[in-house]
Formats: C-alpha cells, structure tokens, sequence
C-alpha cells in the first residue's frame, strides 16, 4: 500500500491517490472528514484555519460506501485559492507580472533557501508552497482511510500532548477510549488541566511577543497483534518506519518508543520488559519500557510513540536573513502562520503512524479483499496460540 499526495497551500486543491488499499472496506465519510476537521483545532492555530474548512471529497476507488480495490483518489479544495489565483495559476504572465508576491528573502527555520538553491528557484514562493505544513492535509486524510482498516480489527489511536514550551503536563495512565474522549475536549489535547492553563497562558505569552512555540506529542496504538514489521532487514523494522513518517513531519526533529532517551540513564535491568506467560492471555510482557517493539517488531504491548516538534520557524517578529537578489541582510519575509501548532501536530502524528501499522497489517496479513485479510489474520492468531 502506498500513496502520493500533490497541490500547494496556496493552490486550488489539495490531491492524494491511495493505491494496494482492499477491497470491501466500509468507508465512513463523517470519520474521514472528522480526522481533517481535528487538524484545524487547537489553541495557537492562526487565521488560515478561519478561512479552511478542509472536507476531502472521494474522487475514485469507492462505491456505495465501500472500497473496491482500485486507487483510491482523495480532494480537499483550498477556500483561500480565490485569492490566490493570479499568483498561483499555471498559465505564463508577462514579464512585469512575474515578481508579484515573489519571495526573495529566505525565512530561517524553512526549506525556503536550500529548496531555492537545490531546484534553482529564484522565486523561492516556489518552494514554500510545497514546504508548507498544508501539506499534512492529506496525509491526515490517507491516516483516517488507514484508521477504518484499523478499526475493522479492533486496532484503536489515540494521542495527546505532553508538552508545549516548558510547561509539561503530568502523564497519566487512562483507558483509551478515556485518552480519546478528554483529550478531544481540551484546546490543547491534554488530560492535565492545571497544564491545559498554564500552556495556553504560555501560548498567549508567545503571541505576544511575535514568537512561536514547540512541545512534545505522544501516540498511543492498542490492540496491534504481534510480528508487525520484521527483524529480517533494516527496512522492514517497523518501529523505523514510524520513526522516519514521524520526522517527515514538517517542524519535527526528535522520536523515541516507550520509555526512549530515558533509557541511557538507566541499567538494564530497568530497561527492558520480563516476558509473562498464562493459559489466558499467552506471552505478555510485565512492563512496556520499549514502547511495543522488539527487533523491529510489535510485541502486542501498546505502541506509544513521542515526537519533539520544534517552534514554527515563521515568525512574527522575524530574525535575520538575506536578500538572494541583493545578498544584502534584512529581517525574513513574513507568510501568515501559527504561534503553536503542537495540538494539531499531534492529529498528524497519529494519522502517519496509523497509515505506517495499517500498511505493515497488509503486509503481514494482505489480501485484496477485507474477507481475506481477516482469515489471514484468524490463521496467525491460531497458531500464536497454538505456539
């Protein structure tokens, strides 16, 4: 399974095609669009959020409600194109039209001047279209497809924040369905509500002073079976997978399993997990230090995931940089933004780690239809058993 997303933030729509997804899926519409509406919130979005109101549209590969096995193509119109038409068409202008809202002073923190240097772009709104963390839309759209094929065998996501700045909410150990429910209640995605106070506080603080704020996330994926991913080669481990999606994330730059850089603090024998046995409930592990990997593989432990996103690098009060016409120094080029994005981040972590455990399920237990999946995945759980 795979997928390829196109479109600029700036561009009429945003595109995804979903090809190797099964056939007989239900689909339910409401729960996709839920998963884009959840990236939109959260306390310290900006006013593109006003403006967008992301609803994906399927152009292919469903029928009546359900999958057919063909490419599944995926649509959320941009409501702010209108305005952008001039500049973002694809039909040549004049000369003289040719600098309009062109960007020639690189921004700190963005892909703006190695992106205009790698594909010799003197208008570098060339690469900031693309670089654009809109981009995420559709990969939070191709999440909530992977999501239903997850839900169809009991696999549940959750997340929630961990931090934003230096406030770091206290962790506490919830059923997951709980986790969901009170996290989607809060403006920043956090069970802590003395947290919930002092981060939007903090949130205000940066606001105020045309700066940005970063944090932690963390994911959290119950009910994997065991054996997802492999041990066999380096690039079918599982957990690195997830680590390289996570990263891929605009404006992530960290990612640890379990108990992660905690881990060098401690000795062995607080490190790793004792592995139990029952008639009941099989092989099981005492702790989940590891986060529920083992060699590249699920362990059938929980999977909990944390990514460090650093603050937007646009900022409102803008650091230095360089002309590229000029090479003379100015303070960066201003594009509208966010002063913390970390609630929604953590929307879009969930969604690229759940498309990775999806693809990794087909891979384990693939067929072309959700009826032979669901055999392949009754044969495994025999033999487990039997084992």
């Amino acid at each position: 399974m795979r997928y390829l997303t196109a479109g600029e933030t700036h561009g009429p729509q945003l595109t995804a095609i979903i090809e190797g997804f099964p056939s007989n899926v239900t689909l339910n519409f409401e729960d996709l669009n839920f998963q884009l509406h959840r990236r939109q919130k959260g306390y310290g979005r900006g006013r593109r959020m006003q403006i967008e109101k992301d609803t994906a549209t399927i152009a292919g590969g469903v029928r009546h409600g359900k999958t057919t096995g063909a490419p599944i193509a995926l649509v959320v119109v941009n409501n702010d194109w209108k305005h952008w038409t001039s500049v973002m068409g694809i039909e040549p202008v004049e000369e003289d039209n040719e600098g309009k809202r062109r960007v020639n002073r690189p921004r700190p923190g963005h892909a703006d001047l190695n992106g205009g240097l790698k594909y010799n772009q003197k208008d570098l709104r060339n690469i900031l279209e693309r670089s654009s963390a809109r981009e995420t839309t559709m990969r939070v759209a191709t999440g909530a497809v992977a999501r239903q094929l997850l839900a169809e065998f009991g696999i549940k996501v959750a997340g929630q924040v961990i931090r934003i700045g230096d406030v770091e909410a206290q962790r506490q150990e919830l059923p997951i369905d709980d986790l969901i429910r009170i996290t989607e209640e809060s403006p920043v995605r956090v069970v802590d509500k003395e947290a919930e106070a002092q981060m939007i506080a903090a949130i205000d603080a940066a606001k105020e002073d045309g700066d940005t704020l970063g944090g932690i996330v963390e994911v959290i994926i119950e009910g994997v079976p065991v054996g997802l991913g492999s041990h066999v080669q380096w690039d079918r481990k599982l957990d690195g997978k997830i680590a390289q999606a996570v990263l891929s994330i605009q404006a992530f730059k960290g990612v640890e399993f379990g108990i992660g850089f905690e881990a060098a603090e401690r000795r062995g024998s607080n490190v790793h997990d004792e592995i139990l046995y029952t008639e009941e409930s099989g092989f099981r592990r005492r702790t989940n230090r590891a986060g529920g990997f083992e060699g590249g593989m699920t362990t059938g432990e929980q999977i909990i995931v944390r990514g460090v996103m650093k603050p937007i690098s646009t900022l409102y009060k803008p650091l230095q940089s360089v002309d590229i016409d000029t090479k003379e120094v100015f303070t960066a080029q201003v594009e509208r933004s966010d002063t913390c994005a970390v609630p929604a981040a953590g929307v879009i972590m969930e969604n690229v780690i759940a498309w990775e455990v999806a693809n990794a399920f087909l891979d384990k237990f693939g067929g072309d239809s959700i009826e032979e999946i669901r055999a392949n995945l009754n044969n495994f759980l025999k033999q487990v058993e039997s084992y």
